[in-house]
């Protein structure tokens, strides 16, 4: 494990895909009887956690799992020390809402419940990274199931002639038996990037941030370009900024809903900026003691940096170590 997957939110996940399996339907219903087997469950796109005593559990035994509600989606995950370890998604209706979302909430922020189920707890997956309030490696996996039903969720047809689809290979795959079409589920990437020009970085922020919250800028890589393509085009895109060489520091799953995050440092071509406002609300340079002062939770006009569980804290830490 890097010294980065030591900070990086949703990596260091344990599991062993067990992908050369996903089509041995007697292995898959042997772990699926195993007495050692677990699941996460999803509702509305969050996890269903267990108050175990004074703690959270995200893993529940299969058979409990399946007790919360008819699954719409089964899928298995892979197999740690313990044993294997499923995904299940729940119907949205299975949950309701205790409090009415909060239109200005960055995420949402409300509580759920199962009726019938008063042990469970529901919560937002960033609350709960944000919050360090399960193992790590028990968010990566979360992060992985969030993913994965999320795909399940959002193609119950097919793209090519519209027939419904099918779960297969483990829940891997959707095949369409209309016209034989085989859909994979797809991860987006994102170039994230960390902005230099002499002792300055370039950080932004979007509306729906919380107030005074400045971040790296980023944008979805397009098809057929380069990921150094895809920075120098965002950048200038939104703040108006030439960019010069570009390196890969490191990535990130972000299951919000399915993409990977490229971690860059690029080095600006020039200081003027010429920002999108339909892009962003606000796009400034920073100096070092700025940034570390945002990290710190001392800036003079409040402004603060993401969490130490977005890819885009490691970036700004990165580059204030100047490594």
């Amino acid at each position: 494990m890097s010294a980065f997957d030591l900070t990086i939110g949703f990596a260091g996940n344990p599991l062993d895909r067990l992908s050369h399996i996903r089509d041995d339907a007697e292995r898959i219903a042997e772990l699926t009887a195993a007495p050692s087997a677990r699941a996460v469950v999803f509702v509305q796109s969050m996890p269903v956690l267990r108050q175990a005593g004074d703690r959270l559990e995200g893993l529940h035994p299969l058979d409990m799992a399946r007790n919360f509600g008819p699954a719409r989606a089964e899928v298995l995950l892979g197999q740690d020390s313990e044993g294997p370890v499923f995904a299940l998604l729940l119907p949205d209706e299975a949950a309701t809402a205790e409090t009415p979302p909060e239109a200005s909430d960055f995420v949402d922020q409300r509580r759920f419940i199962i009726p019938g189920w008063p042990t469970l707890y529901i919560r937002e997956l960033r609350i709960l990274a944000n919050k360090e309030a399960l193992p790590r490696e028990i968010i990566a996996i979360l992060g992985q199931a969030k993913a994965i039903l999320h795909y399940h969720a959002t193609h119950p047809h097919c793209a090519r002639c519209g027939a419904p689809t099918r779960a297969v290979h483990a829940g891997w795959r959707r095949d369409c038996h209309a016209c034989g079409a085989q859909h994979f589920p797809r991860t987006d990437p994102v170039a994230i990037m960390m902005i230099e020009h002499g002792e300055d970085c370039l950080l932004g922020r979007q509306p729906r941030f919380p107030d005074r919250m400045y971040s790296c800028l980023a944008g979805f890589v397009e098809g057929g370009e380069t990921l150094e393509e895809a920075v120098r085009r965002e950048i200038m895109e939104e703040a108006g900024v030439p960019v010069g060489a570009v390196r890969y520091i490191a990535s990130q799953p972000w299951p919000f809903p399915a993409s990977i995050m490229i971690g860059c440092r690029a080095q600006a071509l020039s200081r003027e900026i010429v920002m999108d406002p339909v892009e962003l609300e606000d796009c400034r340079w920073f100096s070092r003691a700025e940034a570390r002062a945002m990290i710190e939770g001392r800036h003079d006009q409040g402004f603060f940096a993401p969490n130490p569980m977005a890819i885009a804290r490691t970036l700004l830490e990165h580059w204030l170590r100047g490594d």
